[in-house]
């Protein structure tokens, strides 16, 4: 089995990266499918507690009897939030799966700007999930029927809203994101050792096979 992958590789060694960049594509794909965040709230007369999954293009989960129970702390509905990111999100990452397949079949130097917006998507959504969440928390109505001071509902982890116990937690989603992101670093690594053992003539290593081209020194 070694061996034909070796034979396979020495026929391009550029087939391995080239694979890592097409995987990331589809695995960012396909993370659409799955919730990329949780948050449960929990409390006594909630015995299964309330659970909210977050989507890159909507909402699922108890939203409405979340956004009950918030309205008495004057916040805001859930499904206001984030909008125009929830609209933009499949083309975004429509066209960052389409700049990795294009990173794949191509060689040249610059082309890595184009693994940028697959490579920091996961953290982008942080980011606008830590905004939102900071928004939430502080632009509360001064007239709802329970007053809370400012907070932050934790991004990650555990917290106390009021009488409820939060947990937050990343989902498949996220970490199928954050996979793809780190093919795509492993791809960058393993093109560029290609290409300076291919300019220097020497073997090319890529972790577990050595390829010899024609012509190499060894």
């Amino acid at each position: 089995m070694m061996e034909r992958v070796n034979a396979w590789l020495r026929e391009d060694p550029f087939r391995l990266p080239r694979a890592f960049f097409i995987g990331a594509s589809w695995l960012l794909l396909l993370s659409l499918l799955f919730p990329y965040w949780r948050m449960t709230l929990q409390a006594p007369q909630y015995p299964g507690g309330l659970r909210v999954d977050v989507y890159v293009t909507h909402l699922a989960g108890d939203v409405s009897e979340v956004d009950n129970l918030n309205h008495y702390i004057g916040m805001k509905k859930l499904h206001e939030a984030a909008q125009v990111e929830r609209f933009l999100a499949p083309l975004a990452i429509g066209a960052a799966a389409l700049l990795g397949e294009a990173l794949a079949f191509t060689r040249r130097r610059w082309a890595a700007v184009l693994a940028l917006p697959a490579m920091l998507f996961p953290f982008i959504f942080l980011a606008d999930m830590y905004y939102w969440l900071y928004r939430y928390g502080h632009d509360l109505d001064p007239n709802a029927p329970l007053r809370l001071p400012p907070f932050t509902p934790p991004l990650l982890g555990t917290g106390v809203v009021g009488q409820f116990r939060t947990v937050a937690e990343l989902q498949l989603g996220f970490w199928m994101a954050l996979a793809a992101s780190l093919l795509i670093a492993l791809g960058l690594h393993f093109r560029r050792v290609v290409r300076t053992a291919l300019e220097r003539r020497q073997a090319v290593r890529l972790g577990p096979f050595t390829l010899v081209p024609e012509g190499a020194r060894g």
